[in-house]
């Protein structure tokens, strides 16, 4: 005799986070920093993965570029079945790359799109070719929502160093004058005890984050589970601004978690689960 258990129809979703970066084989940063992050703050993750690295932490040996038309493939695969409610955008290494994504955010009017231009690892490493940059600031500037360089990726986007603190809202008004909609500049690199990031949006006051600076070699990979936990905070309903308190308050909190261990002979990881949350619940309704 067999039996069979009823199962209602579903009434609910998870928030869907679709990284398109590239491959880190040693776990700290891109894609693998990506979803470890969607996933310790309640996200489903999903990626579309633009390239592979050799890669650990000591640095970047070898990059292999994926073409683009399956780049296309594996975008179309997810966003056709599954959905999106937030993109985040990592290394984006070539023209055609670039082109790809633009593409796609038109064709499926993919919403919450955070770009972190990632051009060069922790270790120095550059990550992307000269002529990308132009495209990825004509291409995809004006389609994110906010964009998160760190001082060495926007010096070379606008053409000289900062040194202070005081230039960070010159520097980022500069940015959205290249056709960013929101610029969230990343101060780590500064000397000094004090840390501060600053968040220039159109119509409001610009918000200057600050905190203590956390003295650990593990680093790496800051930056990818920012602007992932930027898009994380996006997909389950926060405003901008709400989006990149809460995001870089985690970031913090795995900075400091990790901070005393040894993953490696070089910039270790963060401790991305130092507090998972469940996968959050969202209704159906709210966008099938």
């Amino acid at each position: 005799m067999s039996s069979s258990t009823h199962i209602d129809a579903p009434q609910a979703r998870y928030a869907r986070v679709l990284t398109i970066a590239g491959s880190d084989s040693g776990g700290g940063a891109g894609i693998q920093a990506d979803l470890k992050t969607f996933a310790a703050l309640g996200c489903y993750g999903m990626s579309a993965i633009t390239a592979l690295t050799a890669q650990n932490t000591r640095g970047v040996t070898g990059i292999h570029g994926v073409p683009p038309q399956f780049l296309k493939a594996q975008i179309q695969a997810v966003v056709e079945d599954i959905g999106v409610d937030a993109v985040k955008l990592g290394m984006l290494h070539a023209p055609e790359v670039v082109e790809v994504v633009a593409w796609a955010i038109d064709h499926y009017r993919l919403p919450n799109v955070v770009l972190d231009p990632v051009m060069v690892a922790t270790s120095g490493d550059r990550l992307i070719a000269e002529q990308t940059v132009g495209v990825l600031v004509r291409e995809l500037f004006a389609r994110a929502v906010v964009i998160t360089p760190n001082l060495d990726e926007a010096a070379l986007l606008i053409g000289r160093p900062i040194r202070h603190a005081d230039e960070l809202l010159a520097a980022a008004e500069q940015l959205r004058g290249m056709g960013a909609r929101s610029v969230l500049l990343k101060g780590g690199h500064l000397p000094g005890d004090e840390v501060v990031d600053l968040l220039a949006t159109p119509g409001d006051a610009p918000l200057r984050l600050t905190g203590a600076r956390i003295r650990s070699r593990n680093l790496h990979g800051t930056g990818c589970t920012l602007s992932s936990a930027i898009a994380a905070h996006l997909a389950l309903g926060a405003p901008l601004a709400e989006a990149v308190t809460r995001a870089r308050a985690y970031v913090v909190a795995a900075m400091e978690a990790g901070a005393q261990v040894k993953v490696g002979q070089g910039h270790g990881p963060l401790n991305h689960g130092f507090a998972p949350v469940p996968m959050h619940r969202l209704a159906l309704a709210t966008g099938g």
